[in-house]
Order: structure tokens, then C-alpha cells, then sequence
């Protein structure tokens, strides 16, 4: 079950989407699907969401939106290089305006030195533009990561 809050910043970014006639993808590792979920919660929202990737695993970030063995060799999963490949390619797999993607580390494993629970990268790529990450280290258990994750791909897409 989704927070009132995220439903209501769905909604909104739905609704300016679709009066702007653009579609949305998104590639979600963090969070599992969970932003689409959010999105698909809204009556309607086929008319703007065409697709979304779960690519929990490097081999399926590699399969399924293109992202690089090298990057993932050189950067980790969890990075800014990582989280825009995602971005850019759900946008070109799923041929639509706006992607958004996520890769991070919810907890309450998986931490390294120099990437804490908590950390993710939120990117937003746009048809003929330049892709922008997000960094952030999110506080909390992992449904707080998780959440507030949701919550600031839907803020990206809405800019």
C-alpha cells in the first residue's frame, strides 16, 4: 500500500505528463518497481506509462536497458554512470519522452566503504536532452529508502 502523499504526487505527475502528451518509462532497482506501481495506482495512467524495468541484477540492467558490462566493472551498480544508462536506456527500449530510473542500497545490507545504506542515484532522461542524477543518501529503514526514493523520481519527473 502506497502513502495518500505519493498517490496525490502520482496523480500530479500524471496529469502534467499527459497534458504535455508525453510518456514515461521507468528502470527501478532499489525500488523493485515500486515507482511504476505508484504511477499505475492512477486510473488512467496507461495514457502516459508504457513500460517499466526491474533490473534487480547487473545482468538484467545489461539485458534489458543496455547498461555497459564496463560501467558496472568500473563504477559499481550503484552509481551515477549506472543510474544513467538506465535512464537513457528504458527511453530508447521503450520509446518514450521521459525515463526515469533508480539504483541504490535500501539496507539494511549491502553497504560498502564509501556506499552507505541508503545511498541512491535517481536518474531522468529526456528525449533531446541531457540526462540528470540525482545523489542522495536517504535516512531510515529500507521502506523509508525505499519511499522516499519513489518520492524523488516522482519530483524529477513533475521539473
Amino acid at each position: 500500500m502506497l502513502p495518500e502523499a505519493t498517490l496525490d504526487q502520482a496523480r500530479a505527475v500524471l496529469a502534467a505528463l499527459e497534458a504535455r502528451g508525453l510518456t514515461l518509462a521507468t528502470a527501478e532497482s532499489c525500488t523493485g518497481g515500486l515507482i511504476a506501481a505508484a504511477l499505475t495506482a492512477i486510473a488512467g495512467s496507461s495514457s502516459v506509462v508504457m513500460a517499466g524495468f526491474v533490473t534487480y541484477s547487473n545482468a538484467a540492467k545489461m539485458r534489458m536497458v543496455g547498461v555497459g558490462e564496463a560501467t558496472l566493472a568500473a563504477h559499481g551498480a550503484v552509481s551515477e554512470a549506472v543510474a544513467r544508462e538506465m535512464a537513457e536506456g528504458a527511453l530508447r527500449e521503450a520509446g518514450v519522452d521521459i525515463a526515469l530510473s533508480c539504483t541504490g542500497i535500501a539496507g539494511p545490507g549491502g553497504a560498502t566503504p564509501g556506499k552507505p545504506v541508503g545511498l541512491v542515484f535517481i536518474g531522468c532522461a529526456r528525449r533531446g536532452e541531457t540526462t540528470v542524477v540525482e545523489r542522495h543518501v536517504f535516512p531510515g529503514d529500507r521502506t523509508s529508502v525505499r519511499a522516499l526514493t519513489v518520492a524523488a523520481a516522482l519530483r524529477l519527473a513533475a521539473a
